[in-house]
């Protein structure tokens, strides 16, 4: 894709920001839709507890839920928070400063973060590089960028199910789980939006339920049905539920009958360039022979 040309329209980003806010106007404390946030946030507070500094100010891009913002106030690390979300529905209450912006075009200045902070939100937007680039220019030099992503395998037990049973039982398939980014793909973005350092690991959940519905349900509380563009505007029929069901249950079930769901988050750190980080040493610029460092022979 060159360099003007338009970002893939993936995503229906109205209807994606709509869904987030019926499900969050619904969330129960404790109805356990949100464990994928409940673990990102633990996660965050763990990897920022090894970053030895504070933050004077910091911003949640998009984080459903307020997991994020609890827990980067609870780090003790942050002095000030703005917390940017499709609507002020979606933002809630807590003890940051609440901003209306969409991920795509953000409300930040360049320049004027100390830590950018994003969790379970940009695998819904269709240009992901250009988004990842306006968090990067958002910090100043030296600010820190962390983003959870959904990527990887995440549900391709559910994809592989569905995609099965409308071709056995509608004689083709039309999307129904969103392509999601991976591992290395998502190194090369770090790379091209500009920032030092980058670090993309993955931490993979395996979830069980005991039928399709119950992961269906899931899905439709934390507010992630299919808003694909291209997706099929009619309901799914009852048959062709019962055959994903039963495909589901006949390649991705466990001995006891429970079936398997997977949700890879995919983590990527990186720095807004600074004169004082570590920079790689140019090609041919080593001053030790590896067989010596090796304290080999030739």
């Amino acid at each position: 894709m060159s360099a003007s040309a338009a970002p893939p329209n993936i995503f229906d980003r109205a209807l994606v920001n709509r869904r987030l806010d019926r499900a969050w106007a619904r969330a129960r404390p404790g109805d356990g839709a949100d464990f994928l946030l409940a673990r990102a946030a633990e996660e965050l507070g763990d990897r920022l507890s090894l970053v030895k500094r504070r933050f004077a100010l910091a911003a949640d891009f998009g984080s459903p839920g307020p997991h994020g913002a609890i827990a980067l106030a609870a780090s003790g690390q942050v002095d000030r928070l703005i917390r940017i979300a499709p609507t002020f529905m979606s933002i809630g209450d807590g003890a940051f400063l609440p901003a209306v912006g969409d991920l795509e075009r953000l409300p930040v200045a360049d320049g004027c973060l100390d830590l950018a902070v994003s969790l379970l939100a940009l695998q819904s937007v269709n240009d992901l590089p250009g988004a990842l680039i306006q968090m990067r220019r958002a910090l100043k030099a030296d600010g820190l960028m962390m983003a959870a992503i959904l990527g990887g395998d995440t549900l391709t037990e559910l994809r592989q199910s569905l995609t099965i049973a409308e071709s056995e039982v509608l004689g083709g398939a039309s999307p129904r789980v969103a392509p999601f980014v991976d591992v290395r793909a998502l190194g090369s973005l770090a790379q091209r939006a500009g920032l030092a350092l980058p670090v993309v690991d993955l931490d993979r959940a395996t979830v069980r339920y005991a039928n399709l519905l119950a992961l269906l349900a899931d899905l439709r509380a934390f507010g992630a049905a299919n808003s694909l563009n291209a997706r099929s505007r009619r309901p799914l029929r009852r048959e062709m539920l019962a055959r994903a069901a039963a495909v589901y249950a006949e390649r991705f079930s466990d001995p006891d009958g429970r079936l398997r769901a997977t949700f890879d988050i995919v983590w990527l750190s990186g720095w807004a360039p600074h004169l004082s980080q570590q920079k790689p040493l140019k090609p041919g610029s080593a001053t030790t022979r590896l067989a010596d460092a090796l304290k080999t022979r030739r």
